[in-house]
């Protein structure tokens, strides 16, 4: 999954702007490639990863092994339901290729805002949704309900992340290849 989603990653997270110092949390961090992407752009940043899987967690520690020493990288066993971070950690929080297999969408959305610092932003991306218009897309979403995948389309990731409260909601398609990159700050506390 590190090599297969990477040409994905790299797309969306070209639509987001990473400062140095980001705190950023990956959710479902799988074999740990983005983690690392999301470490070398925060050169002075620390990026967390969490995983319902043990053996995601074990293949995400080994790939950021370098990272983890230097203790710029931190792995852990947890499901986006009850993330195990205080209110305000994070400055950005991505999920790639994993919000359709979440138990409860709307729930782990609104936990992900919960963690997320006033102005933080939260990127999902993912490389099929509801309605794309490519082969795959139209075979997933045939066998979605089968599989337990919830697949959402362009406006129903907006709603998502409206109900959850973030504002400058942006939904990006990539027609040809259908994919999807939505995207949505926290708004900042007024005083």
């Amino acid at each position: 999954m590190n090599s297969r989603h990477s040409h994905l990653t790299d797309w969306g997270l070209s639509h987001v702007s990473i400062e140095p110092q980001y705190t950023i949390l990956d959710v479902g961090c799988g074999g740990g490639r983005t983690v690392s992407k999301l470490t070398e752009a925060a050169t002075q940043g620390k990026v967390y990863g969490i995983d319902y899987s043990e053996a995601s967690v074990a293949m995400s520690e080994k790939t950021n092994a370098r990272f983890i020493d230097m203790q710029r990288v931190e792995i852990r066993q947890a499901s986006v339901s009850q993330l195990p971070f205080d209110d305000g950690s994070f400055d950005l929080v991505t999920a790639v290729e994993t919000h359709f297999w979440w138990p409860d969408l709307p729930a782990g959305v609104s936990e992900i805002y919960r963690v997320l610092k006033p102005g933080g932003m939260l990127v999902v991306i993912a490389e099929v949704y509801k309605g794309a218009n490519t082969t795959v897309a139209r075979v997933i979403e045939q066998r979605a309900p089968r599989i337990g995948m919830k697949l959402l389309d362009p406006e129903e990731h907006r709603a998502l992340f409206a109900d959850a409260g973030f504002s400058e909601i942006q939904i990006i398609e990539e027609h040809a290849k259908g994919w999807i990159c939505a995207m949505g700050r926290k708004p900042n506390m007024k005083a």
